[in-house]
């Protein structure tokens, strides 16, 4: 059974808002700690010497993690924008490869799955196989 019905899609449209609230927030607070800060306000170091290398290697590593994490959840919000816009289109949820209802339990879990279990199991199969 899919969100077929009216109050089944308000049920799932107020959950995807909610988690795009969310998502949103965490990349901007990603963001901004990440981009709007140099390496030498983050270490708090106020003079003009330079940082040792290896306290610019961690600094790097710690704000290319920060990037990847805020890159992750822009793609989740972009597949939450994808949703969203298949409730006002009538296509929530229905998979985009086999075109069958996606099981509610899985929009329960993931409201903005694209993918039916098993088309997505297939798509991790392929991923793997490359």
């Amino acid at each position: 059974m899919n969100a077929e019905t009216p109050k089944d899609l308000e049920r799932f449209k107020k959950i995807l808002e909610e988690v795009r609230k969310k998502i949103a927030g965490d990349i901007q607070h990603l963001e901004g700690d990440t981009l709007n800060t140099s390496a030498r306000d983050a270490s708090g170091d106020l003079s003009g010497y330079s940082f040792h290398m290896a306290d610019m290697a961690t600094d790097n590593f710690d704000r290319e993690f920060t990037l990847g994490l805020a890159s992750n959840e822009q793609q989740i919000l972009n597949m939450v924008d994808n949703a969203l816009q298949k409730i006002k289109e009538g296509t929530y949820g229905i998979c985009e490869t086999c075109k069958k209802s996606i099981s509610q339990k899985r929009l329960l879990a993931m409201p903005h799955a694209p993918l039916c279990i098993k088309c997505q199991e297939g798509e991790e199969k392929k991923k793997r196989r490359t």
